[in-house]
């Protein structure tokens, strides 16, 4: 699942400031470049990652333009992405990876169990990336929106091609600029992306290890808490949706309280632990306990239905 809500949440006052905007793409385009030798990016460099770019690409505004309404509810798109072909690819993928989970877990803390619903649901385990070139996607979105997070987002990206991290051939992602396995942002990756070995640039693209690494070192930036769960299925009778929601913060305790029923197998911990109650469907629907791991997850996009998702999947990988 290439990431939309990016695209969909920015303010405008992301947007460049009035001056810097440039009508004409070409004159945008010397802008751009501007920009990127004021940031240190070399002249080489920056004449090699524009040389390509022509105008702006008309797929990337088509997607953009038309981004599909997200009124679906939890019931279907958990149904819709939680699916029998995408759990038994996450099976595969982890059978023949258990060694490298249990050392990433090791270092990181992770589970297994949100790194695999985190890779199932962005890039279905590395097989949908996206294949437009970075660059011209993100300088596309800058001059169309007029938006200074794109413009610098470009610049990252050549600031990666001067680090000597990824040529302009490889530097390929979504139609947002997110690149490789993990999604991950010219800036993210810049900040974030490691490699598992220690051993040359991190290859997001290419490599599950440092691919991996990097999402779990992520994850643990954000504020993971190790050997702590996300979220957790529960049985929730209640008469009405009143005082629940990630924001409505209590303890497990304050919900079993009210008749909210953890299931046998969940994880242990204290009644005091910090949890909300969510029903993405209303009384009628699942219900699920989230504890700050939930919010971590959610920093990765920022949809209830995605964290949700992310370990659900996870969980039926594992089972």
């Amino acid at each position: 699942m290439l990431r939309r809500t990016l695209l969909a949440g920015l303010p405008l006052s992301l947007a460049l400031p009035e001056a810097a905007f440039a009508a004409d793409y070409g004159s945008f385009l010397q802008n751009l470049r501007s920009r990127a030798l004021a940031a240190g990016i070399p002249a080489s460099v920056v004449t090699q990652a524009l040389a390509s770019l022509t105008g702006p690409n008309a797929t990337v505004l088509k997607f953009d333009h038309h981004q599909p309404e997200f009124t679906e509810t939890w019931a279907t798109y958990s149904a819709h992405v939680i699916n029998p072909t995408r759990i038994a690819n996450g099976k595969a993928k982890y059978g023949a990876s258990q060694s490298l989970f249990a050392a990433l877990t090791g270092r990181f803390g992770v589970a297994a169990g949100p790194m695999l619903g985190i890779w199932g649901l962005e890039t279905n385990f590395g097989a949908a990336q996206g294949d437009f070139y970075v660059i011209d996607a993100l300088a596309t979105l800058a001059w169309d929106r007029n938006s200074a997070y794109f413009a610098r987002e470009a610049v990252s990206a050549m600031q990666i091609i001067a680090n000597g991290d990824a040529p302009v051939g490889t530097l390929t992602g979504s139609y947002a600029g997110a690149m490789g396995q993990p999604q991950f942002m010219p800036s993210v990756y810049l900040s974030t992306a490691i490699s598992f070995n220690g051993n040359g640039a991190p290859d997001i693209w290419n490599s599950d290890e440092d691919a991996l690494a990097s999402m779990a070192n992520y994850l643990v930036k954000a504020g993971w808490q190790p050997s702590q769960p996300a979220s957790e299925p529960v049985y929730a009778h209640l008469a009405s949706a009143d005082g629940t929601g990630r924001q409505n913060v209590r303890t497990i305790g304050y919900w079993q309280g009210l008749g909210v029923q953890r299931l046998p197998g969940a994880a242990q911990l204290p009644d005091d632990y910090p949890a909300a109650l969510l029903l993405p469907d209303g009384v009628q629907g699942q219900a699920f306990l989230v504890f700050p791991n939930f919010t971590v997850i959610r920093r990765y996009n920022p949809s209830d239905f995605y964290a949700l998702a992310t370990d659900a999947l996870g969980r039926a990988i594992l089972s």
